[in-house]
């Protein structure tokens, strides 16, 4: 028999650590992580050679969104505010599928932009885009 075992995967099995504090309240559409540029470039010669250009910028972002009604826009908000008026540097920063192999993490990371607000009928969601020095991402599968 050839076939493999199904695999389930739950959204509710992503965990996300802003420094060192589990983040809750998130929305539907929780998490989303990105290089900010490609690793490699290629540069094409006149004789049909060319050459791969690895680019050290290792820098990306990890977009987080929470539903307006968690406590976590507080402390991510706080986070924010003391950094541009204080200086309070970079924090850590972990995203984590506990039931794969899939993990993102950053040692040095800051709040890029905070969230915009918006009150409507409904509870909104609030994304806030947290920039990476060096991001390590290993996109695994699920168990």
């Amino acid at each position: 028999d050839n076939r493999m075992p199904i695999k389930t995967y739950s959204v509710e099995d992503i965990s996300i650590s802003v420094f060192n504090r589990n983040i809750r309240g998130l929305a539907d559409s929780r998490v989303k992580i990105a290089m900010s540029e490609d690793a490699f470039t290629y540069t094409p010669d006149t004789d049909g050679n060319g050459t791969r250009n690895k680019n050290p910028n290792q820098s990306g972002t990890i977009v987080i969104t929470l539903k307006a009604s968690s406590d976590d826009n507080l402390f991510l908000s706080g986070i924010a505010a003391g950094d541009y008026q204080s200086k309070l540097g970079t924090f850590p920063v972990l995203v984590k599928d506990n039931n794969g192999t899939s993990l993102y993490t950053a040692a040095e990371a800051w709040i890029q932009k905070i969230a915009d607000a918006e009150f409507s009928k409904e509870v909104g969601d609030r994304e806030y885009t947290i920039m990476c020095h060096k991001l390590i991402m290993v996109n695994g599968g699920n168990f």
